[in-house]
């Protein structure tokens, strides 16, 4: 597949493309290929882009230490909006691939003249950007008021294959646990798992 043909396929999940505007948006050319561990932003700078992950796997963390905190995975179609490039202030954690990812990347102005030449994406980029404040707030919910396993099982459910992508450290990290811990619990889950399921055979 074409790597604008993400693109394309990723808008279409919101809006019906016509040919033309298929062809102009693999035009704009904006979508760009970062090797694994290329830092998209740094804590310190502004933020001049924004983000939209098409593949790959990409990391929100802050320093504690020098040891990584993270705070957030991003994988396929998952949109990225520092909050500097919104508040114009220094950012306070980094952004780096996990992957090598395939990314589309946007400033102020471009996103400003695309919407001029598409005029039909504007309610799409509203309905985006809800999306994004609803899945954040739900996620700051999920780690305020569950237990690490808790959060382990909802990172199961939600992105099952991320266990599977990404280091077990990082998982851990993400967690805010040891790696020790997310063993004993990943132990605890399949011992009942498997339990159930020899429950289920008598």
């Amino acid at each position: 597949m074409d790597t604008d043909d993400l693109l394309v396929n990723y808008f279409s999940q919101y809006i019906t493309l016509s040919s033309e505007e298929i062809q102009l948006i693999k035009n704009e050319d904006i979508v760009q290929e970062y090797k694994k561990d290329h830092v998209l932003l740094r804590e310190g700078q502004v933020a001049q882009r924004c983000f939209l992950v098409l593949k790959g796997c990409v990391k929100r963390y802050y320093l504690e230490d020098g040891e990584e905190k993270i705070m957030e995975f991003y994988t396929e179609n998952d949109p990225i909006a520092p909050a500097s490039y919104a508040t114009k202030e220094p950012s306070e954690y980094y952004l780096s691939c996990v992957e090598s990812c395939l990314i589309s990347t946007g400033t102020e102005e471009s996103t400003q003249r695309f919407l001029q030449e598409f005029p039909r994406f504007v309610p799409m980029f509203v309905k985006i950007g809800d999306s994004l404040t609803a899945k954040k707030q739900v996620s700051m919910d999920d780690f305020k008021n569950l237990s690490p396993e808790g959060r382990y099982q909802k990172l199961l459910e939600t992105k099952p294959d991320l266990v599977n992508r990404v280091p077990q450290y990082m998982i851990a990290s993400y967690l805010g646990i040891q790696p020790e811990s997310l063993s004993r619990i990943r132990k605890r889950i399949w011992t009942d798992n498997k339990n159930a399921s020899t429950s289920e055979i008598k």
